[in-house]
């Protein structure tokens, strides 16, 4: 196999050839006909994450067919096709797991940041954790949906059932659940960064019924917002956003320090709560509904070997939509 691997903090990732690893009980292999980039690849790469073994090789939205079995496999079969998220083991045993909430769990293992992930050709993935795909739909694709589709479905369940629906950071989870949102009935403001024009006029192909900086005042109070951007700074300006009683959710796994703000824009019982991982279910949920409402991911494509560029370019704002990696 070969693979992208991180060797030190903040380094740029090194293209490794490496045997071909073996599944143990309980595990498949995958060989990756795609992978997403994601923002928290960001946050392995830049060291903003806790605790990195390295070398490590990143990468969490895998979309790929199995080719190799670990005993006692039963569910999965060889050349099926299957997506490996973020969560890639939880321990069963803890309080939180033992409650349904394996998104919490104490002993937890993350694909692409504990155990080796998707920017390779193959990889290992506990089978517990592989999300059947079925056959529609094309592999880059569907990618997206493996984290950005996933923690955007979970942060929108979160945030509620209101109406009007803001979407702070218009990248990869934005434009996926400003599709979801739409199909729910919701109406969508989208908020980017100053000045980008070009995801403001995705969000607004998308069905939104607002796009604008982020510091702007949309036209309407907002029932809830779901900040994607790591920007801690965008959670005071959610909060002035949405009305009494409502709620701002943090759905990135890393944020930036959230700055003083007035008791006032908090009081009236408006909230701010945080999206931690997910569950299993969330994925049967999430993909059930994907496929009903038909999502269009937008992508731009790179072979393996420039995943430097990919990050990169996720770094500096300079892609719109989704990042996928082809081995």
């Amino acid at each position: 196999m070969y693979a992208m691997a991180l060797s030190a903090r903040g380094a740029p990732l090194t293209l490794q050839q490496r045997p071909d690893p073996v599944p143990s009980p309980g595990e498949v292999r995958v060989k990756v006909s795609a992978c997403g980039v994601c923002r928290t690849d960001l946050h392995v790469v830049d060291g903003e994450l806790p605790d990195v073994s390295y070398p490590i090789i990143p990468g969490h939205e895998v979309v790929g067919r199995i080719d190799a079995l670990g005993a006692g496999v039963n569910a999965l079969e060889l050349g099926m096709r299957v997506g490996v998220p973020w969560l890639g083991f939880t321990c069963g045993e803890c309080i939180y797991c033992r409650a349904d909430k394996e998104n919490l769990c104490d002993r937890p293992e993350f694909t692409g940041y504990t155990r080796d992930g998707g920017f390779a050709s193959h990889l290992i993935a506990n089978a517990r954790y592989c999300f059947p795909l079925g056959e529609h739909g094309e592999d880059a694709d569907l990618s997206p949906l493996l984290c950005a589709g996933l923690i955007g479905w979970r942060s929108l369940v979160m945030a509620g059932d209101g109406e009007t629906l803001g979407i702070y950071g218009f990248g990869a989870a934005g434009h996926i659940v400003a599709q979801v949102a739409n199909s729910q009935g919701r109406k969508v403001y989208a908020f980017t960064r100053e000045g980008d024009k070009e995801a403001q006029q995705l969000a607004l192909s998308l069905g939104a019924d607002w796009a604008g900086a982020s510091e702007d005042i949309p036209p309407t109070e907002l029932d809830a917002a779901i900040i994607y951007a790591p920007v801690g700074a965008l959670v005071p300006l959610a909060l002035r956003a949405v009305r009494k009683g409502g709620r701002v959710v943090c759905a990135g796994i890393h944020m930036s320090d959230i700055p003083t703000f007035p008791y006032r824009i908090l009081w009236g019982e408006r909230q701010i709560v945080s999206v931690a991982n997910l569950t299993r279910k969330d994925g049967i949920d999430f993909l059930a509904a994907a496929a009903k409402i038909d999502i269009q991911t937008h992508t731009t494509v790179f072979p393996l070997v420039e995943t430097n560029e990919a990050l990169a370019r996720l770094r500096d704002g300079k892609l719109t939509g989704a990042a996928v990696l082809r081995p």
